[in-house]
């Protein structure tokens, strides 16, 4: 390599890594100045003007939110809906998704074919809230679970990824005396780690972060309240008293602010998805790009 390759490389190397050190930065700041606000004293924060450091610490904002003692309990039944939704959905998943890559079901081009329109046309939301009602799932636990059990778009993730696999695998296995249940649990499974990881990661997340089925379906049974619905009252809470309060002089009429309450929200239901992401996400690329490429 002469000089002028070797410029040349160092040059392109240096934008490549400027480039991305600026984009990592303009990701990363929207995050450490919600933990800025959310450790930043209520009445300080609306002067504005925090970036990275609080200006006044305090725990305030978070006391504020852990302070009621149904949180607790709607943090363990939300817990509880991700462990179970999560687990149920994903052996759904991957059943139904290796059933559809086998050619020699019959029906497997109309149930593809049914899978696709899903992803495009809905019932909707008054004619899901009415089946609902009618199967007897409203204020009940199941209405967590059972409505949204199945993703077609995780069916066909999972399923494009198993039919890249050898058909010999699973010829194999049937030779050897393998059941279908015993082929798909002992052999493929093993071998879809990757794929079945990064879908258990868009699940999980989708079951933890939901509050809206809590609001449509189960608002009005307090014992099935769960962490994102009770955060999203209190959200509203300290913005109703922000609102009637009469700030003094010297403020302490104010003792919440909704922009450091939702900061602290934020902070709280993204910290266990923050601690659970690292354990799957050397699966995550690998999982979406193996299932996203087919022969």
């Amino acid at each position: 390599m002469d000089r002028n390759q070797a410029w040349g490389a160092l040059a392109f190397n240096t934008f490549n890594y400027t480039l991305l050190l600026l984009i990592g930065m303009a990701t990363l700041f929207p995050f450490l100045n919600l933990i800025a606000v959310s450790l930043n004293d209520p009445l300080d924060s609306l002067k504005g003007g925090i970036t990275l450091l609080p200006r006044e610490w305090t725990l305030m904002n978070y006391r504020a939110i852990l302070s009621d003692d149904a949180l607790a309990w709607s943090a363990v039944r939300s817990v509880i809906r991700t462990l179970l939704g999560t687990v149920l959905g994903v052996t759904g998943t991957v059943m139904i998704a290796y059933t559809l890559s086998r050619k020699q079901f019959i029906f497997r081009k109309a149930f593809n074919v049914i899978l696709v329109i899903t992803l495009y046309v809905n019932g909707g939301l008054i004619p899901t809230y009415l089946l609902i009602k009618n199967l007897g799932l409203m204020n009940h636990f199941a209405v967590y679970i059972i409505p949204g059990l199945i993703g077609a778009f995780n069916v066909i993730i999972i399923r494009s990824y198993f039919d890249q696999l050898p058909e010999g695998l699973v010829e194999s296995a049937h030779i050897d005396g393998a059941t279908d249940f015993q082929t798909l649990f002992r052999i493929v499974v093993p071998i879809s780690l990757p794929v079945i990881s990064t879908i258990t990661l868009f699940i999980a997340v989708g079951h933890w972060n939901s509050w809206f089925d809590n609001n449509l379906y189960a608002s009005r049974n307090p014992d099935l309240s769960l962490l994102q619905f009770e955060l999203q009252k209190i959200l509203l809470q300290s913005v109703s008293q922000v609102a009637n309060a009469n700030e003094h002089v010297d403020g302490k009429a104010i003792q919440s602010n909704p922009d450091t309450i939702r900061a602290a929200l934020t902070i709280v239901v993204t910290m266990p998805i923050l601690l659970v992401y690292p354990f799957l996400q050397r699966y995550f690329v690998k999982g979406v790009t193996l299932a996203a490429i087919k022969e």
